[in-house]
C-alpha cells in the first residue's frame, strides 16, 4: 500500500467532522433517474495525481512523492501505476485522463519512445481490468519538449509537423486500446508569440490538416470514442487559436470538422478568456458541441492558469444546470484537472483537494436538479421571451418575414416598451437554492 494511512473514502453525510469523509458525494444516491456517479462521472488526472511537483514561476517543487525516484526512467513510469490506481480505489473515482508523456518517458529515439508508452499501457491495461476503472480520455503533450517550442502541427518546421503527427498516431492507439471515451486536442503551443514571424493562415490550415489525419486514423483503426479540443486564449502562447468556444466552432465549421469534434470546457480557461464558466459551456451547448468538462476554478488575483480544485458551489450549480439540461454527458464526464496549491504538499493532501472537488460538484448536482424541478427560472425566461413563439415573433423565428413585412408591422403598432429583466430578484431565487 502507497498510501496506508487513508482509508477508503467513504460518505458520512454534513454532520461528520472527519476530514476524510465525502459530507455530499453518496455515489449510489439518486438525484432523478439516475445516480451521482452516473451523473457526474469524475475523472482523476494523471498529470497533477502523479507529476505534478508543484511548482510555479517563482520556485522549485514542494511535493512529497515517495514512490517516485524522480528519474525519466520506464521502470520508475511503471512504478507510478499502482499507486495511481490504489488513489483511484481509495476516492471511488472512476475514471482517469492522461497525456502521453505523463505516463511514459522519451527515450533515446522515437521508436524507444513510443515502445515506452506501449509498455505502460501494458501496465494500465492490466489494473484497468484488476480495478474495473476506466479511461475518460487520452492526449499527446505537444507542448512541453523544446521541439514544440513554435508549435506542433502549427511547427514552421514539416519534420516537427511529422513528429507531432507521431506522436498522435500512437497516443490514439493506446487511447483505443484502453477503452478510451474521447481524445482530446489542446494547443497548448498551437499559437502565436507574435504576428512579426507569423502566416496565421497556413498554421490554420496545417492545425486543421493534423486534426483531419487523427480523424482519418481514428477511422482506420476501428476506433469510435469522442474527440474533443479544449479551448485556452493564451498562456504559454500570446495567442492560442483555440481561444474560446466560439473560436474553436468557427474554426471547426470554416474546416469541416465540426461532425467529428466537441468541446472539452475548462473552468480556469474560461476565466483567462474573459468569459463565465457558464457563457462557454453555453456557446458549445448552443451548437451541440458540448463533449467534457475540467473541473477547475482559477484565481481572479493571479494572472495565470492556477488549476485550483472547484470550491464554489455557485459555480457547480450553474455547471451542472447545463449538464442536466442537455441530458447529461454522453461520452465525457468532470476530469479534475486541479491541483493543490504548493503548501499543500503531502500525500495526504491529493485526497483533501479531490474530496472537497467531488463534494462542491455533488453539491452543485442536487441544487441544479431542484432549480430545474422547481423550473420557476426556466419559466421566468420563456416568459421572457413569449414574443417570439407567434404571430410576427415566430415569422421572424421561422425566416418567413422580410424587411419590408416587418417594417409594415412597426408603423402598425404603438412603440414598444420593455419588461423588466428581473435580476435582481432571480438572483434571490437561485440564492435560495444554495441553502
Amino acid at each position: 500500500m502507497h498510501f496506508p494511512d487513508i482509508p477508503t473514502i467513504q460518505y458520512e453525510g454534513t454532520s461528520t467532522t472527519n476530514p476524510l469523509a465525502f459530507r455530499h458525494y453518496n455515489p449510489d444516491e439518486k438525484v432523478g433517474d439516475k445516480t451521482m456517479r452516473e451523473h457526474l462521472r469524475f475523472g482523476a488526472a494523471y498529470w497533477h495525481v502523479m507529476r505534478n511537483e508543484l511548482g510555479d514561476p517563482f520556485g522549485a517543487g514542494t511535493a512529497l512523492m515517495p514512490w517516485d525516484d524522480g528519474s525519466e526512467s520506464l521502470q520508475n513510469a511503471l512504478n507510478r501505476v499502482p499507486v495511481f490506481f490504489e488513489f483511484l480505489e481509495k476516492t471511488q473515482i472512476d475514471y482517469y485522463c492522461f497525456h502521453d508523456r505523463d505516463i511514459a518517458p522519451e527515450g533515446a529515439t522515437l521508436t524507444e519512445t513510443h515502445k515506452n508508452l506501449e509498455r505502460v499501457v501494458d501496465e494500465l491495461e492490466k489494473f484497468q481490468k484488476e480495478t474495473g476503472k476506466k479511461l475518460l480520455w487520452g492526449t499527446a503533450c505537444l507542448f512541453s519538449h523544446p521541439r514544440y517550442a513554435q508549435g506542433a502541427a502549427t511547427s514552421p518546421s514539416a519534420d516537427v509537423f511529422a513528429y507531432g503527427a507521431s506522436q498522435i498516431k500512437h497516443a490514439l492507439e493506446a487511447t483505443h486500446r484502453l477503452g478510451g471515451e474521447g481524445y482530446t486536442f489542446w494547443g497548448g503551443r498551437e499559437g502565436y508569440a507574435t504576428l512579426i514571424n507569423t502566416d496565421m493562415k497556413r498554421e490554420l490550415d496545417h492545425l486543421a490538416a493534423m486534426l483531419h489525419l487523427a480523424v482519418d486514423h481514428a477511422k482506420k483503426i476501428g476506433y469510435t470514442g469522442q474527440f474533443y479540443i479544449e479551448p485556452k486564449p493564451r498562456e504559454p502562447s500570446t495567442h492560442q487559436y483555440d481561444s474560446d468556444s466560439a473560436a474553436c466552432l468557427n474554426f471547426l465549421r470554416e474546416y469541416d470538422l465540426l461532425d467529428h469534434f466537441k468541446l472539452n470546457i475548462e473552468t480556469n480557461h474560461a476565466t483567462l478568456a474573459g468569459h463565465t464558466m457558464e457563457h462557454e459551456l453555453d456557446v458549445a451547448i448552443g451548437a451541440n458541441a458540448l463533449g467534457s468538462i475540467d473541473a477547475n476554478r482559477g484565481d481572479e488575483l493571479i494572472g495565470w492558469d492556477t488549476d485550483q480544485f472547484p470550491t464554489n458551489v455557485y459555480d457547480t450549480a450553474q455547471v451542472m444546470v447545463r449538464v442536466l439540461k442537455m441530458g447529461g454527458f454522453k461520452t465525457g464526464g468532470l476530469n479534475f484537472d486541479a491541483k493543490r496549491r504548493r503548501e499543500s504538499h503531502e500525500p495526504e493532501d491529493l485526497f483533501h483537494a479531490h474530496i472537497g472537488g467531488m463534494d462542491a460538484f455533488a453539491r452543485g448536482l442536487k441544487i441544479a436538479h431542484k432549480i430545474i424541478s422547481d423550473g420557476r427560472l426556466d419559466e421566468f425566461v420563456k416568459n421572457r421571451y413569449a414574443s417570439y413563439d407567434s404571430g410576427i415573433g415566430a415569422q421572424i423565428e421561422s425566416g418567413s418575414t422580410s424587411l419590408d413585412d416587418l417594417d409594415a408591422h412597426a408603423q402598425n403598432i404603438s412603440a414598444p416598451t420593455l419588461s423588466s429583466g428581473r435580476q435582481e430578484m432571480l438572483e434571490n431565487i437561485l440564492n435560495d437554492y444554495l441553502v
